[in-house]
């Protein structure tokens, strides 16, 4: 099977946490197969790199907009 890692550049955060939901899912499934658990795994882990990564990219972004938005009020208060 091959890597999501370039179909997942693709993908919004909520889009990456619901096909990530899905995995969940089946590799909780009694009825997986055990040939295709390993990849589902490696696909959830892949997701989970991918989320986690998006995560801290859109903390840094509120940060930083924060960060502006404190320096442009504290040079309207002057």
């Amino acid at each position: 099977m091959s890597s999501l890692k370039n179909q997942n550049m693709n993908l919004t955060y909520n889009q990456a946490y619901n096909e990530l939901s899905k995995l969940v899912d089946q590799i909780e499934d009694d009825k997986i197969q055990l040939d295709t658990l390993a990849d589902k795994v490696r696909q959830a882990k892949e997701l989970i790199d991918y989320c986690e990564t998006k995560l801290r990219s859109i903390e840094k972004d509120v940060e930083s907009v924060l960060t502006e938005k404190k320096k442009t009020t504290r040079k309207s208060n002057k």
